[in-house]
């Protein structure tokens, strides 16, 4: 069962949703077509294009690498940022979200996979990974976010 739920906080003039999605090859488009929804209802479609390939690789990532369910959360950030987390139950931060494995190298052109978190990592803003211990969703796992946004100047100048 797939499931939608905004929440905003009365206090700040973000908002979150959070997306369940079981272990499901459609997982990916139901991501997508939510993500499109929420980035139209919110006046952000500017970031449309580039917040589409990173949640779906994020999101195709998980599901080809875990095998529960997958949480999405899509997230508004100051400036008119978004940032996209996606939460899976296998434990394994994959290189380059785990930090220690160096700087991005690209990926064989023969390669059959590899490059989903290339991308999120070259077209994202900021990005990273931890684990999630003992999460009562997953029972361990870990999440992987991006952000991406207008530079600080534009966001600067929309607010003004």
């Amino acid at each position: 069962m797939v499931t939608v739920s905004p929440s905003k906080s009365d206090a700040s003039p973000s908002w979150a949703y959070a997306l369940q999605l079981p272990h499901d090859p459609l997982a990916p488009r139901v991501a997508r077509v939510t993500l499109r929804a929420v980035l139209a209802g919110h006046g952000m479609t500017r970031l449309l294009d580039a917040a589409e390939l990173l949640t779906s690789e994020l999101v195709t990532n998980a599901y080809r690498y875990s095998t529960g369910p997958v949480a999405l959360r899509l997230r508004a950030l100051a400036g008119g940022r978004l940032r996209v987390s996606v939460q899976d139950a296998d434990p394994h931060i994959p290189p380059p979200f785990d930090r220690r494995s160096g700087p991005l190298r690209p990926v064989p052109a023969g390669a059959d996979g590899g490059r989903g978190l290339f991308l999120v990592c070259h077209y994202a803003d900021a990005w990273g990974g931890c684990p999630l211990g003992d999460d009562v969703f997953s029972g361990g796992g870990k999440l992987l976010w991006c952000e991406l946004g207008p530079p600080l100047g534009e966001a600067e100048a929309a607010v003004a």
